[in-house]
């Protein structure tokens, strides 16, 4: 990624290329701060659900396994007009935090998710919460074309030392005002998804990864296959980042 692809600084004004939105909300950082709190909590507890540790204790709760490449075990829930994707797989010689400081340091995101044009951060509300910027190009695969993505990342330790990132959408009201639509772009909705990375030895570790869609109707079979592959392609990008690091 480019230096100038990863900006601190403060989002352009409406004057370049942004459209000012008539619902946009503005609220203060201790509200935005207790609203993604609470958000956030349910992400963890869905993305802690659909674990692999989880899984002995619950089966297989609605999920149906897609198939199996490169070692990485793709399966798919629906509820109602929701599709979750699930990827699972277990990285040798790889450590939770090893993997963890690849999956959310933003300036190399771009290296893992070629869809990626450009990411930004907005705000950090907290050490382990913020709030970003994900900008995809016109070649990226269907419901990411052409795409913005105003979402928060919430990182958390848990006490037996399994590490969640939570990842979803700001509501369009709330994003619309801590960053208004650039006019070339749709503004998109990515709903509760994240990692979940369980130590399984002293160098070894286990991720799942899940990413939660509302195609808002029925999802064609091109796209669920060109979805799994992209979904294998980011988890092998990922692995040899991490060993590099």
């Amino acid at each position: 990624m480019s230096s100038g692809e990863m900006n601190h600084s403060p989002s352009p004004s409406p004057s370049q290329s942004q459209v000012p939105c008539s619902g946009s909300w503005s609220i203060s950082e201790e509200s935005l701060r207790r609203y993604v709190h609470f958000a956030s909590e349910s992400c963890i507890q869905e993305l802690l659900s659909a674990s692999v540790s989880n899984r002995t204790v619950h089966g297989n709760e609605g999920w149906k396994v897609l198939g199996i490449n490169k070692g990485v075990e793709i399966s798919k829930r629906r509820s109602g007009s929701l599709h979750t994707f699930r990827s699972r797989w277990v990285l040798e010689s790889v450590s939770s935090q090893q993997f963890i400081a690849v999956a959310t340091a933003i300036d190399a995101a771009k290296q893992w998710d070629s869809d990626l044009v450009e990411t930004r951060y907005i705000k950090d509300l907290e050490d382990n919460l913020s709030i970003i910027r994900l900008r995809f190009g016109d070649n990226s695969k269907p419901l990411f074309r052409n795409r913005e993505f105003i979402v928060y990342e919430r990182r958390e330790t848990m006490e037996d030392g399994t590490l969640v990132v939570a990842v979803a959408s700001l509501p369009k009201e709330i994003a619309a005002g801590l960053h208004p639509k650039q006019n070339n772009t749709i503004r998109g909705l990515l709903l509760q998804s994240g990692w979940v990375v369980e130590k399984i030895e002293d160098d070894s570790c286990s991720v799942t990864y899940v990413i939660q869609l509302d195609p808002a109707g029925w999802m064609p079979k091109f796209f669920v296959n060109r979805l799994n592959t992209k979904l294998v392609m980011i988890i092998e990008n990922l692995r040899k980042l991490a060993q590099d690091t």
